[in-house]
């Protein structure tokens, strides 16, 4: 009640804020958002979704820096899928038709829709396994008339 008072006095002590260690920079760095993998489902969850999009979690996949989006708690049985190893994991992830799936501590599961690459390239985590792959065009012949006309 006083301090109340005080302000509707307009007799409030003012203390200038300092500015040592003031900033407009963002706090969270790419650095520090590694995924540890030693937590239950809904721990990492949390994780990926509060660095999702910026600066996004990321684990070490294959020598390389992988970088996780679009998380969700899976709450089925194991789902088929192509095991992927992730440093530091304690059982492989699966590489799904939805996505990949990724384990917790706990057992349980949390499915990760896309992947970012060190290089920029992000991809659907259900094709990580054929993200490599390229496919032809194939054009009909009447097609390579028109492309023959458009050159």
């Amino acid at each position: 009640v006083e301090a109340v008072n005080l302000i509707a006095d307009g007799k409030a002590p003012r203390i200038p804020q300092p500015e040592e260690g003031a900033t407009y920079e963002g706090i969270q760095k790419k650095e520090n958002a590694e995924i540890s993998w030693d937590q239950p489902a809904a721990a990492l969850h949390n994780w990926i979704r509060g660095h999702d999009k910026v600066p996004g979690a990321w684990t070490t996949i294959n020598e390389q820096m992988v970088t996780f989006y679009g998380s969700s708690l899976l709450d089925a049985s194991v789902p088929a899928g192509q095991e992927l190893t992730i440093k530091g994991a304690s059982r492989p992830g699966l590489v799904t038709k939805n996505g990949l799936v990724v384990f917790g501590n706990d057992g349980k599961m949390v499915l990760v829709k896309n992947l970012q690459f060190e290089d920029g390239k992000m991809i659907p985590a259900s094709k990580y396994f054929s993200a490599d792959e390229t496919t032809a065009v194939e054009l009909t012949e009447e097609e390579k008339k028109i492309a023959e006309d458009i050159r």
